[in-house]
């Protein structure tokens, strides 16, 4: 199996998605000098931080963090690209793997029951292949090792892209977009819900909501980066 390995890495080298480097066989996605560069929120243990605030008003979640800070341009929007447009989906389990371990040391947010990725329609996973929030929510369960319920979610429309689209008109996107699988007991259980960036928070708003309306059921909310203007 290591020669089989070996011969891959020959003929198909991995690289890492912030610098480019050819990754060591040790590595994941991203080499060990940018994993140590890469800018953490460290929102985790903070109460009132800036991603929770946004949804103050909005809908009642237990606690919200972001794992990275994301400036317009670096490491951590490249490796968002490489995630979302180079079909990279490495990219996503590793970095749900560092998030997972800073949120078993945390204070607030180190117990739930099981971590729920935002859902793609279904031509949109078709198109890209996968689920880049699944992808960084099955890197969180084994971290953590708690349950992914990667269908717990069920998106009933294809809506637009939200890249270009102002706050009001990505909540009115998204409103209503999601139902619960009633097939997935989610009753009673303390739920990390995960996007992969997290802007006017109107696509997790809508997540939560849904979930929200199984009995007993609480929310928090986890995204890997949160963009900052520098």
């Amino acid at each position: 199996m290591n020669i089989v390995s070996d011969f891959s890495n020959l003929l198909y080298p991995n690289y890492c998605t912030g610098c480019g480097h050819l990754l060591y066989k040790s590595e994941m996605a991203i080499c060990l000098s940018c994993r140590h560069q890469l800018p953490k929120a460290n929102f985790h243990d903070q109460p009132h931080n800036p991603v929770e605030k946004i949804f103050w008003g909005r809908v009642p979640i237990a606690s919200a963090t972001a794992f990275l800070r994301m400036p317009r341009k670096g490491k951590v929007h490249r490796i968002i690209h490489e995630l979302k447009y180079r079909q990279n989906p490495d990219a996503g389990v590793a970095l749900g793997k560092l998030l997972g371990q800073e949120l078993t040391n945390s204070q607030r947010m180190s117990h739930f029951d099981g971590v729920v990725p935002v859902p793609l329609h279904p031509e949109k996973l078709y198109l890209r292949g996968y689920n880049q929030c699944e992808r960084i929510a099955f890197g969180i369960s084994q971290s953590m090792h708690i349950p992914c319920f990667s269908q717990a979610l069920l998106r009933t429309e294809h809506s637009e892209s939200q890249t270009r689209k102002h706050r009001y008109n990505r909540w009115q996107n998204v409103s209503d977009l999601f139902i619960v699988n009633s097939e997935i007991e989610l009753c009673h259980k303390h739920l990390l819900l995960i996007d992969d960036v997290i802007t006017t928070g109107a696509t997790l708003e809508s997540c939560a909501k849904a979930l929200l309306e199984q009995k007993g059921t609480s929310v928090s909310i986890a995204a890997i980066a949160f963009p900052i203007r520098i």
